[in-house]
């Protein structure tokens, strides 16, 4: 095999393992990547918030918090199925992200709850929004709205809008 080949082919080899694309944020041993949330009907209040969190460290994180300038009042949930039946919640202490492991903030399950929206989400548009981890500290992300139908084959239940 000649250099330039070898060298393009371990470069596409330690893209792979790294698992980390140009848009990923990383900030100490966090990497946060694929944020998006779902564009929302004329009127509502509500919508949701997913992201990938992989935790490259030997101990622990938390996603204790997150803020947006689009709604009043966002939190950071968890959507669990109890005897057939889906229910939701804020986790009050935060998100744990253990170490050496990746959370899927997705429809669902776990996910962040953009509550008294002051506008609609609209396919196309971005927004910021900051994720407050306990030892990491504020991280700023920018999140893509797709369309309405985006990721409904991972919902659960009856919480289509977010």
């Amino acid at each position: 095999m000649r250099l330039p080949t070898l060298l393009l082919s371990l470069s596409f080899a330690l893209s792979a393992v790294s698992g980390a694309s140009a848009n990923d944020i990383a900030k100490g041993d966090l990497v946060i990547s694929a944020p998006w949330s779902r564009a929302t009907p004329a009127g509502a209040q509500v919508a949701g918030g997913y992201v990938v969190i992989t935790n490259k460290g030997l101990s622990a994180e938390r996603l204790v918090s997150f803020s947006t300038d689009l709604a009043g009042q966002p939190e950071v949930h968890e959507m669990t199925n109890e005897g057939g039946v889906m229910k939701m919640r804020p986790l009050a202490k935060g998100l744990v992200i253990p170490a050496g492991a990746t959370v899927k903030l997705e429809p669902g399950g776990y996910h962040l709850m953009l509550l008294k929206l002051k506008k609609p989400l609209t396919a196309g548009q971005r927004y910021k929004a900051t994720l407050v981890f306990e030892k990491a500290g504020a991280v700023e992300v920018e999140f893509e709205v797709r369309a309405m139908g985006a990721g409904q084959q991972k919902s659960h239940g009856g919480h289509h809008n977010h």
